[in-house]
């Protein structure tokens, strides 16, 4: 009861923001372009200046300024007290943060990499995750783990695992996954405060895109945590997507388009909790489902989201639910198997037309 009465209060708190760029969404003129890395930073430097509790740790988080330099500038301006570089030990400092977050500070915990964090993993699950519970409500655990989650380019498979189902499966987190600049701000705002552990995973290679980003969501406002948001309208067929993997729905929305397919797009955002109500209110306006990952199948996101919408909206659907995830094999190194063992826009295009009934049929043989 004490953990329902939590969560209500701080969603009330929240202000939602709109929080990525698409076609489909028209920017005015007061527009800007931001990287996903400045957005972060942004947001890492506001809540440290609004909150003295609140400090970074991490392995070259300081004096290189992070690995993808998002932590650019805030050692020279908030000192090494809360700007910690750390030994390569995740385990170690992970422990260490969850400690301070006892204490009643707030640690922001960056890894690496989100293949590191395995090393921590006790930590961020039984130490992080079942404390607030296991004290019937009276100890908080106020500390965010983030950093680069999912496949990279050309690092093989110990480097390109997508985590987001497995944080998913634990109750007492959070888990979070940005796709756009004004996501990654909005959302890691939102993380920072919030009183219990929340795993942010962040996308890798995109850290350096460009994303437009309203002026207005400059000020100190944070997003619905709980929120999906809808990238893209459309009325043939619902597209779920999560990170980098919105904004290939993005690019195979428009492909389905020249064919005479309407597809609407949703960025969940929030991995758990799930946006139930959005994704099944879009099912059921569409009569058609495309889930989106770049995780393995076996027990991923999208198997939950299907089965979501079977439990709340089977009656609606006029076609088998399609799901696209990464190949079911650890992560190959050379190229040529490593576009393949990820979704692919096509992919997703052609999952889009089997469910619409439109795919190209088979050769006679």
């Amino acid at each position: 009861m004490l953990g329902i009465i939590r969560q209500k209060a701080f969603a009330q708190s929240l202000q939602r923001i709109r929080p990525a760029t698409s076609a489909w969404r028209g920017y005015s003129s007061a527009a800007k372009e931001m990287t996903v890395r400045e957005a972060l930073n942004s947001a890492l430097d506001e809540e440290m200046s609004a909150d003295p509790k609140v400090f970074l740790m991490g392995e070259e988080v300081g004096e290189y300024q992070g690995a993808y330099k998002i932590s650019k500038g805030l050692l020279e301006k908030y000192g090494p007290e809360r700007v910690l570089d750390t030994p390569i030990t995740e385990a170690g400092f992970t422990g260490i943060g969850v400690g301070a977050a006892y204490y009643g500070l707030k640690p922001v915990v960056e890894f690496m990499t989100f293949n590191f964090s395995m090393q921590a993993i006790d930590h961020i699950i039984n130490s992080a995750a079942k404390s607030n519970y296991m004290s019937a409500g009276q100890i908080s655990v106020p500390i965010v783990f983030r950093g680069p989650n999912g496949a990279a380019a050309g690092v093989g498979a110990q480097h390109s695992h997508c985590y987001a189902s497995w944080y998913a499966s634990c109750p007492g987190l959070k888990v979070l996954a940005p796709y756009s600049s004004e996501d990654a701000r909005g959302l890691l705002k939102a993380a920072i405060r919030h009183p219990d552990p929340v795993v942010f995973l962040e996308m890798s290679y995109y850290m350096v895109s460009h994303f437009l980003f309203q002026l207005k969501y400059l000020t100190p406002v944070f997003a619905s945590y709980r929120k999906g948001q809808h990238e893209r309208e459309g009325k043939d067929v619902t597209i779920t997507a999560f990170s980098k993997m919105v904004g290939y729905a993005l690019k195979a929305a428009e492909i389905l388009a020249k064919e005479g397919i309407s597809a609407e797009v949703i960025n969940l955002r929030s991995i758990r909790p799930l946006d139930r109500p959005t994704i099944n209110a879009s099912v059921r306006k569409t009569n058609r489902l495309v889930t989106v990952e770049e995780g393995f199948p076996q027990h991923g996101v999208g198997a939950e989201i299907c089965a979501s919408v079977i439990e709340d909206s089977f009656g609606y659907l006029d076609a088998p639910v399609e799901r696209i995830a990464g190949a079911d094999v650890p992560m190959p190194y050379a190229a040529n198997l490593e576009r393949m063992a990820v979704p692919q826009v096509e992919d997703i295009a052609r999952a889009a037309k089997r469910a619409c009934y439109r795919s190209v049929p088979m050769a006679a043989v």
